[in-house]
């Protein structure tokens, strides 16, 4: 009775996975397992980049724009993990991450340190902030240079300086007066502006409207007395770790898919407001 029942056993099984469902689940499994996981860390208070949401969850511009990128691959699975600026820049050289993302610039240095993808992740619209009374005769950086030109100084380190040596090298006839800071950050910029002892300020759209134009800015007392204009878009990019040929290659196959059918658009206008990419000249 039990060698019988054995031979019905084996006999069911030859059966079950003759059957498509049982080739199909073995198929599905084996896909799976073939799956790589890519780690991507990001920065967690870069509102609207990268961020966590109040539950805890990654959440940002450049995020849903990976999600969607993630999508597109069946072959990678894309895994988030929230970091500080560090720990970033030093898990994706090292290869503890694949890829960070945070809004972040092109430098050398950073061409030197890791694989920056053909096509950019977001963009950080940046301009000058000015006084208003300014406004008729200050309509864009080159009215601002003939005005005066007279910018509050900027940190070499940063990536405005750069922006503002590029602007100077193509208008050698309208130059802006470029002074080195020995400090990245100047707390007292828009003060400086309104006290007269500069006339703009080059400074982020997003931080103008977050400290200036909203209600709870640190800066708000003065909405009426400054103004803003737009300069330019300046993309940003995710960072691969330098091996990552492949996965970049296909990330810019996905990001450029997107582009054409319309979802980075969308995904502008729900963060930013805009589709910041319309700002972006090559």
């Amino acid at each position: 009775m039990k060698r019988e029942l054995k031979i019905i056993l084996a006999a069911a099984f030859v059966i079950l996975a003759a059957s498509p469902c049982f080739a199909k689940t073995t198929k599905s499994k084996k896909s799976k397992n073939s799956v790589r996981v890519i780690n991507v860390a990001h920065t967690v208070t870069n509102v609207p980049y990268d961020f966590l949401d109040e539950n805890g969850n990654p959440d940002g511009f450049e995020i849903a724009v990976l999600k969607a990128v993630d999508e597109l691959l069946p072959e990678y699975e894309f895994k988030f993990h929230g970091v500080s600026d560090e720990e970033l820049l030093i898990g994706t050289e090292s290869g503890k991450y694949q890829v960070g993302t945070k809004g972040a610039w092109i430098t050398e240095e950073r061409k030197k340190k890791f694989l920056i993808p053909n096509n950019p992740l977001a963009a950080s619209v940046i301009g000058i902030a000015f006084r208003s009374e300014n406004k008729n005769e200050i309509t864009d950086l080159e009215s601002f240079a003939r005005f005066s030109g007279k910018l509050i100084p900027i940190s070499p380190q940063s990536a405005q300086y750069s922006v503002i040596q590029e602007y100077n090298d193509a208008h050698k006839d309208n130059q802006i007066k470029l002074v080195p800071s020995d400090v990245f950050d100047i707390a007292d910029s828009y003060l400086w502006v309104l006290e007269g002892r500069y006339d703009a300020y080059f400074v982020l759209k997003l931080s103008y409207e977050k400290n200036v134009l909203k209600e709870n800015g640190p800066y708000h007392q003065f909405a009426d007395k400054l103004a803003y204009v737009p300069y330019k878009g300046i993309p940003t990019w995710p960072l691969f770790n330098k091996k990552e040929t492949e996965l970049a290659a296909a990330y810019d196959k996905a990001v450029q898919q997107l582009k054409e059918n319309g979802t980075i658009s969308k995904l502008s206008q729900k963060y930013f407001g805009e589709d910041v990419f319309n700002f972006v000249t090559d």
